[in-house]
């Protein structure tokens, strides 16, 4: 279900002073959802150490009795946590679902103070006193739980998907009847010491996480590991059905062709300012604008976290109204903010915001008055120019609507060609897209050998009117190494003749420490940091990327990472991760549906830079 523009006008309208008790309510979803996390734990813990169990065994009577239910199950401690998670991005569903549980609590435990008050003499003859105390301080803490969870039930307004709940039943229904079928296979496989005749009944019981008994006078056990897969499978239905009943609200992946008509009329105004701006015009991104329209945050929603790229477009003064407009949006819909490569400007305006700010790396950025060959730090690219030069290589550099409509098709298959990857990349720093006549101001880089055949390409997008931006670069890989130092310096010696002054290049993830933990006097942290980076670097190429980067002498600007709250850092990575091309979510199955496409015309795009 897509966001629509009243539900961007209700965010819109979320933003409410907090003030007095309003201030008090909106402490609600995290407070209980740290009380639920730490129950989970609590349950895990005790699930997972036998010792433990036996150990704790009269603190979880306690708490069991007097305070809130845990037991030793994985299912149950999965299902806290995922309602804890829920709880803090202040879903509606997770309310009813707290509301519900502490409803059952309530009349529970009213049940059975109704009854020793009714019949105090059995209470008296059974020895229940115990039970009955425990009950009362139950039902005061449930009452006041619930009485609260009522009063705030406002600050639940992140609405979840269409039929989610209807989904979710499903999801978890097939999957506990999966994990009580296999738990009887096991038990009737290594029974231990319980009797045939209750070998159903069991794996029944603890494929539903021992919320119902069915005989309570069974005696005998089957081995322990046997309850610990059952509750492995059990934590597994929940874990999945809970995620499908509290998926977020997702935004379409689409930009409206009005939006990106008016981001193209604040980039031909502002777009000097990002080199990153022109990404903002993907597809595949949504904007919200401020009130005036003269700014507008580009994001993206992954994995429940609405990921903005870049700084803000448009004027500087008009940033901050954006901003709180996209904060109002993702906070409207329970997703976790955060903002991949902002340059330092956009960080001040991002923490002046309330976001969280660390710095990220640099950006190369080639200034062309100051680039040449000439040098002994520019010995290396110099070489590797004239080795490829002499070999008979020639390079092409045009505009993107300068090249004939034919030729730009031949261009699009050959980079589909030369990917490295099956899918398209990027999000913060790539285009994914080429050939679109909209773009038509890029800058197309392409290398000849001597016979004429196509070695290489490069792309850049627009960076105000004197400046370019690296969105493609593929190679044909028989091609000889040095062919990008060459296409390089030939684009900065060609760039006056197309009124470009500034080149930006790659982003490289902690130049800074590559670069600062490499020196003399280096402190052991940050060696021990460098260390880290460069064994890392023989899987993720952080080092080499840098390096790459490195020998052109460029300048560095900073970019930085924004984000809400320390607690969703793993959740944004795993979303920028999505959001790259490096890693596929895993979707639920769908059936096929025919959907209207918006009339966009795109081509093949790209994502190294």
């Amino acid at each position: 279900m897509a966001v629509t523009e009243q539900g961007r006008a209700a965010a819109a309208g979320s933003a409410r002073p907090a003030t007095g008790g309003g201030r008090i309510r909106a402490l609600v979803p995290r407070v209980l959802s740290a009380a639920m996390a730490a129950a989970a734990l609590y349950s895990a813990a005790i699930a997972l150490v036998p010792p433990l169990r036996g150990l704790l065994l009269p603190v979880t009577f306690v708490i069991e009795t007097a305070v809130f239910p845990v037991a030793p199950n994985l299912g149950y401690a999965v299902f806290l946590a995922i309602l804890a998670g829920a709880l803090a991005r202040r879903k509606r569903a997770a309310h009813r679902v707290a509301a519900a549980v502490f409803t059952l609590l309530v009349l529970g435990d009213l049940a059975v103070v109704l009854s020793a008050s009714l019949m105090p003499d059995l209470v008296e003859e059974f020895g229940l006193t115990g039970q009955v105390v425990a009950s009362e301080v139950n039902l005061a803490v449930a009452a006041a739980a619930l009485g609260v969870l009522v009063a705030a039930a406002d600050e639940f307004f992140a609405p979840t998907r269409k039929a989610s709940f209807r989904q979710a039943l499903a999801t978890l229904a097939g999957l506990l009847a999966l994990s009580g079928a296999v738990g009887y296979g096991l038990v009737t496989l290594f029974p231990g010491t319980l009797r045939d005749e209750h070998h159903l009944a069991w794996a029944v019981e603890r494929a539903l996480g021992g919320a119902a008994t069915f005989d309570a006078r069974r005696s005998g056990l089957p081995p322990s590991w046997v309850d610990l897969v059952i509750g492995m499978l059990s934590a597994v239905a929940v874990l999945a059905a809970f995620a499908v009943l509290f998926r977020s609200q997702r935004a379409k992946a689409e930009l409206p062709p009005d939006d990106e008509q008016r981001l193209r009329a604040l980039l031909s105004t502002y777009g000097a300012r990002d080199s990153l701006g022109y990404f903002a015009t993907r597809r595949d991104r949504a904007a919200v604008f401020s009130p005036s329209g003269k700014a507008a945050v580009s994001y993206r929603v992954v994995a429940g976290v609405c990921l903005a790229g870049g700084d803000p477009i448009g004027d500087v003064e008009a940033w901050q109204p954006a901003i709180r407009a996209w904060l109002e949006q993702a906070r409207r819909y329970g997703w976790a903010p955060a903002v991949i490569g902002p340059g330092e400007t956009a960080a001040l305006a991002y923490a002046r915001a309330g976001l969280r700010v660390l710095e990220l790396g640099d950006e190369a950025v080639i200034e062309v008055a100051d680039f040449g060959l000439d040098g002994r730090e520019m010995r290396g690219v110099r070489q590797a120019v004239n080795r490829v030069r002499r070999a008979g290589f020639t390079l092409r550099v045009r505009r993107h609507a300068d090249v004939p409509a034919a030729e730009m098709r031949e261009v699009v298959d050959r980079a589909a060609a030369w990917r490295d990857s099956r899918d398209e990349r990027g999000f913060s720093m790539a285009l994914c897209r080429l050939g679109d006549p909209a773009d038509g101001d890029c800058v197309l880089v392409e290398a000849h050998d001597a016979d004429g055949r196509p070695a290489a390409l490069l792309s850049f997008v627009p960076w105000g009117d004197d400046g370019l931006s690296l969105d493609l670069m593929r190679r044909d890989r028989d091609t000889d190494n040095g062919l990008m130092e060459f296409m390089v310096a030939g684009l900065a010696a060609a760039a006056p003749g197309l009124g470009i002054k500034r080149i930006s290049l790659n982003f490289a993830m902690f130049r800074s420490v590559f670069e600062h933990g490499a020196r003399l006097g280096a402190g052991p942290v940050l060696r021990l940091w460098r260390w880290t980076l460069v064994f890392v670097s023989r899987w993720w190429q952080l080092e080499s990327l840098y390096r790459a980067n490195a020998k052109y002498r460029p300048s560095w600007v900073p970019r930085f990472l924004a984000f809400d709250d320390a607690r969703d850092l793993p959740r944004v990575g795993l979303a920028s991760v999505i959001a790259e091309g490096f890693l596929t979510a895993p979707r639920l199955p769908r059936f096929p549906r025919f959907e209207r496409r918006a009339g966009h015309a795109t081509g093949t795009g790209s994502l190294s830079r």
